[in-house]
């Protein structure tokens, strides 16, 4: 899977948008997109069914070094009864070219303002893993409609 996951990254938002739209939609589920904050980056929230997909729109400066540019994917998932859950990607500046894969899930809450997932991954120092793991929160906040 994180073959995968490194091909959806490389090609961006066409090719997620291709297969994220080619899921049926569940009934009454949301097809839409919006925007949304995380860790001072804007970020863009492609929903189709109960498929879910967060792209950088406007990513921070520091992320820039790292290889994220607008259309860069983040987060790629599902959203099951107010549960996220799926895949999500760190990325370096020491390795620009190989975003690491992790899996993380979590609560939407506030309404369905704010989308908190958690997961565990392998800490890496300049490409190279140091045996150690940490838990990472993502927290997304909805900002406006794009």
């Amino acid at each position: 899977m994180a073959g995968i996951g490194r091909i959806l990254v490389r090609l961006g938002v066409k090719l997620a948008l291709i297969l994220l739209l080619a899921l049926p939609p569940a009934p009454g589920a949301a097809q839409t997109d919006s925007c949304w904050m995380h860790n001072g980056s804007l970020m863009r929230l492609v929903a189709s069914g109960t498929g879910r997909a967060f792209y950088y729109e406007d990513p921070r400066p520091a992320l820039r070094a790292a290889g994220v540019a607008r259309g860069t994917l983040l987060f790629h998932g599902h959203n099951r009864q107010g549960w996220y859950s799926g895949h999500a990607w760190v990325f370096s500046r020491y390795c620009p070219s190989n975003p690491l894969q992790y899996r993380v899930e979590g609560p939407v809450s506030d309404g369905q303002r704010r989308v908190t997932m958690h997961g565990t991954r392998p800490v890496y120092r300049q490409c190279q893993p140091t045996g150690q793991r940490v838990t990472d929160t993502l927290v997304f906040t909805y900002s406006h409609r794009c």
